[in-house]
């Protein structure tokens, strides 16, 4: 079979878009979000009404765009080049969307992901998996979930929320019987203004610092009995229970991969605009070669990691299993890439890097979260170490 690294004409119509937009919209509003620590809801209803956002990528059936998950890729990264807090901002809710693909019934999927694809209202979604006390070891949840006549009440803490107590409703993983280990983790829904979920501390943070992170906590917080995604009341159909994490997780990291890209490729072009223009001993610093090497590592280790996060879109989209965490190595370079460039363009420049004036600073700082958030890169290791010696079998992304 033919290999085509090209972009379609539709993706390249899409990169055009969202690039200008990143362009026009979000940079020149960046350093003071940044500053603020402020959601940018402007901004993501005037790129939720475009059609840049989570939606684009979700079913036609239910409202979405229907983009396959490569041109999702390319969105991504141009939206984190504009800057990577709003664009988490805008494509945050895909990760709660993507749960609800994994293990929703189709009543829940066409009602949820329906609301969140209505194109004149904004809606956000949120995903309430780690706790304080439960992070890298993602299953060992304390948040409980009760079987009541008429439902199910939830109690428990959840930790580092994107979009946590803002979100029009918040999926959350609890166990329904610790003694049945992962067996008994199942994930529900919660609609905002339910009583019995409030939002509790809002984390202030080195980057991303235009998204929202907060806790969100659940006080005898009573749903109905199909807010537990993946099962039927009525017909008593059972979704993937805790094994939906896990698929959520590893076909979102290829997501996670392309903003990482996008912070890396924002540092490496001004960096290299800055060497090229800037002189020290009667040339252009990009041509001393303590410079220059920097900047082709720079721009190889990108398109190395591209290429990782493009092969593993490219899986989801086939809906091939990944037998070798190949959505955990996509996340693992591309982030440790972001980092290490990130931190070789405020080395480039100098002083002038160190300075606010300057947004390679801004970006080294949204850089690191990509190196812990959806699974640290030491997990990432471990994930794929896994694969390799047979301790982990290979898992299908989730399915429409």
């Amino acid at each position: 079979m033919a290999i085509d690294f090209a972009l379609t004409s539709e993706q390249e119509a899409v990169r055009q878009l969202a690039h200008r937009f990143a362009a026009e919209e979000m940079r020149p509003q960046a350093a003071a979000y940044d500053e603020r620590e402020e959601v940018p809801w402007e901004v993501m209803r005037r790129a939720h009404a475009l059609g840049i956002g989570p939606a684009s990528g979700l079913p036609e059936r239910f409202g979405g765009g229907g983009l396959d998950p490569l041109t999702m890729l390319v969105l991504g990264e141009e939206l984190a080049w504009g800057d990577a807090g709003m664009a988490v901002s805008i494509m945050a809710s895909g990760l709660a969307a993507t749960a609800i693909q994994a293990m929703g019934t189709e009543a829940q999927k066409a009602r949820y992901l329906g609301a969140l694809c209505d194109p004149q209202t904004l809606r956000l979604a949120a995903l309430g998996l780690t706790e304080p006390d439960s992070g890298s070891d993602a299953l060992a949840l304390r948040t409980r979930a009760t079987p009541t006549d008429g439902g199910w009440v939830l109690d428990g803490t959840k930790q580092f929320c994107t979009n946590g107590g803002i979100a029009d409703v918040q999926v959350v993983f609890a166990t329904t019987d610790p003694a049945r280990g992962p067996a008994g983790i199942h994930a529900f829904v919660v609609e905002q203004g339910n009583p019995g979920m409030r939002q509790g501390r809002k984390e202030r943070k080195l980057g991303v610092r235009a998204s929202h992170t907060a806790q969100v906590i659940l006080e005898q917080c009573q749903i109905a009995a199909d807010a537990r995604l993946g099962f039927d009341p009525e017909g008593a159909e059972e979704g993937p229970g805790a094994l939906g994490a896990m698929l959520t997780l590893e076909a979102s990291r290829p997501q996670v991969a392309a903003g990482a890209l996008g912070i890396a490729r924002a540092a490496y072009e001004f960096a290299l605009d800055y060497a090229t223009t800037r002189h020290q001993f009667g040339r252009p610093i990009a041509r001393h070669q303590a410079i220059a090497f920097k900047l082709a590592d720079m721009a190889t280790e990108i398109d190395a990691a591209r290429l990782l996060t493009w092969r593993a879109g490219w899986m989801v989209q086939r809906g091939l299993p990944m037998a070798h965490g190949e959505g955990s190595m996509a996340k693992l370079v591309a982030g440790d890439v972001a980092m290490r460039v990130t931190l070789e363009a405020v080395q480039i420049l100098g002083g002038y890097g160190y300075i606010k004036e300057y947004p390679v600073e801004r970006w080294m700082r949204d850089a690191k979260i990509y190196q812990i958030w959806e699974g640290t890169a030491e997990i990432q290791r471990l994930v794929i170490s896994r694969y390799l010696t047979g301790e982990r079998a290979a898992t299908r992304p989730p399915v429409a």
